[in-house]
């Protein structure tokens, strides 16, 4: 048996070599264990009846309450086809609220071939693309999808949203970067995030921002040339950007790109239909070399009156998304009477070009009247068909702003005119733009109709601020 003196000079011997922490460190072990072997409760509940449960028990309501201001108690009734023209709770008005930018969502060939599509194959099977969600319109919309874009391959999206949101976490990782415009859309805001990648926002179409952060980067990667050898780089900007109507600086991005060795992603959802001889988009407006952007995204509900996106590229970066794209792979496959339509769309794109010179016409004719507005000023390219509308005024309270623009949207529906009040998610955007009124133009608008718009716009504009003082 070991003797007491022995104990304590181990202890002495142990106290003598230990570092004040590993001191602190045993001594609250210590005392934790004196806690938990000695620590007894001095008082001891009672148990409570039943009744008395029950009396203190508030139940919570099934339905929370909602303040009087919230949007779904304002909701708005469309009936029947969405076209140039919608009605909106009974009122007849001219469309500038939804975007069909080349007014496919009227075209009854497209109608027939979805009715013909929805009679052969049922509305869908459900499941996603590979596992029994394949059928063979899907399979021809992404070669002709492939074909249109000049590209080798493309693969299809159930939703536009989930098409960027998906594709730019299926490349970038943890522990790359990512260097994207302040002002894109939400889709890819969430793609940003789902990817977990480090993110650096340079200012809206601000090229020398971009470059500066491209340097500094550059200046922390010869600090660690191991880790900078493993890290990937990667560029995302939208062809024309939903949040302000601007069309970005492709020329420049692609001059970045190659100097700074960037992996290029381009949104061209709202181009696509729009910009180009064909509808190809920024890329063919700009005459930019297609192999200069590794991935082009877009959406089919812009321009193509119809659901669901692509991707295109080469053979190896596409095909990559059909292991990897989360919207791909455990979402249900695109209803092939919608992929009937975006074929037919296709269609109309190769066999009516110009339909494309009909809708930048359309866009610089509204763009031209955007100046008459008084209480206004406005952000978007001449080419764009999306416009947005800002008070002229500004006020220092974005809701109160916001507030005075649902007020004119909803007058100019009563009025004859449909506009919205572009909507944010204001505590999940990363920058929330300004509160906006947002026009889209369609090809079908008629000169005297978009004259009509802009009085009623007007005239609404002018009575609410003379109402609000």
């Amino acid at each position: 048996m070991v003797n007491t003196p022995y104990i304590i000079n181990e202890i002495y011997d142990i106290l003598q070599k230990s570092s004040p922490f590993e001191l602190t460190l045993e001594a609250l072990l210590a005392l934790g264990v004196i806690w938990i072997v000695f620590y007894k409760r001095t008082t001891k509940k009672m148990p409570m009846s039943e009744e008395e449960i029950l009396a203190r028990w508030t139940p919570e309501p099934l339905v929370a309450e909602v303040p009087q201001d919230h949007p779904a108690l304002k909701t708005k009734i469309v009936e029947g086809p969405v076209g140039k023209m919608v009605n909106v709770n009974g009122k007849e008005c001219i469309n500038m609220a939804t975007h069909n930018y080349l007014g496919l969502a009227e075209d009854e060939d497209i109608k027939q071939a979805a009715i013909k599509s929805l009679r052969k194959y049922g509305v869908g099977s459900c499941g996603p693309r590979g596992f029994y969600g394949t059928v063979d319109v899907h399979l021809e919309l992404e070669e002709r999808l492939a074909k249109f874009m000049n590209v080798e391959e493309a693969v299809v999206y159930s939703y536009a949203f989930s098409t960027i949101a998906s594709a730019i976490p299926a490349y970038s990782k943890r522990g790359d970067l990512i260097f994207v415009d302040e002002c894109v859309n939400f889709a890819i805001q969430k793609g940003l995030d789902a990817s977990r990648s480090k993110i650096f926002y340079y200012k809206h179409n601000d090229m020398d921002d971009l470059e500066r952060l491209l340097q500094k980067q550059q200046i922390e990667d010869k600090r660690n040339p191991a880790k900078a050898k493993k890290t990937r780089r990667f560029l995302v900007a939208e062809a024309i950007y939903m949040n302000t109507g601007e069309v970005c600086p492709l020329p420049r991005l692609v001059e970045l790109r190659a100097r700074y060795k960037l992996r290029f992603f381009l949104d061209e959802s709202i181009s696509f239909g729009v910009l180009g001889d064909s509808g190809r988009g920024l890329i063919e407006h700009c005459n930019v070399d297609k192999t200069e952007v590794d991935l082009v995204s877009a959406g089919l509900e812009w321009s193509a009156a119809t659901i669901g996106g692509f991707c295109a590229g080469s053979s190896f970066i596409v095909e990559h998304q059909r292991l990897s794209g989360l919207g791909y792979c455990f979402s249900a496959s695109l209803p092939p009477l919608l992929a009937q339509a975006a074929i037919s769309a296709l269609d109309r794109f190769e066999s009516n070009p110009r339909i494309f010179v009909e809708l930048r016409e359309r866009c610089r004719m509204v763009s031209n009247k955007l100046s008459q507005l008084k209480h206004f000023q406005s952000r978007g390219d001449p080419l764009s068909p999306v416009k947005h509308l800002y008070l002229k005024h500004k006020h220092e309270s974005w809701a109160h702003e916001k507030m005075l623009l649902d007020e004119i949207s909803t007058e100019c529906i009563d009025n004859g005119l449909a506009v919205i009040a572009a909507e944010y998610l204001e505590t999940m955007e990363k920058h929330c733009p300004r509160p906006s009124i947002r026009l889209t133009v369609n090809r079908l608008l008629t000169e005297k109709e978009i004259d009509d718009a802009f009085r009623i716009l007007e005239h609404v504009s002018e009575k609410v601020f003379a109402s609000a003082g």
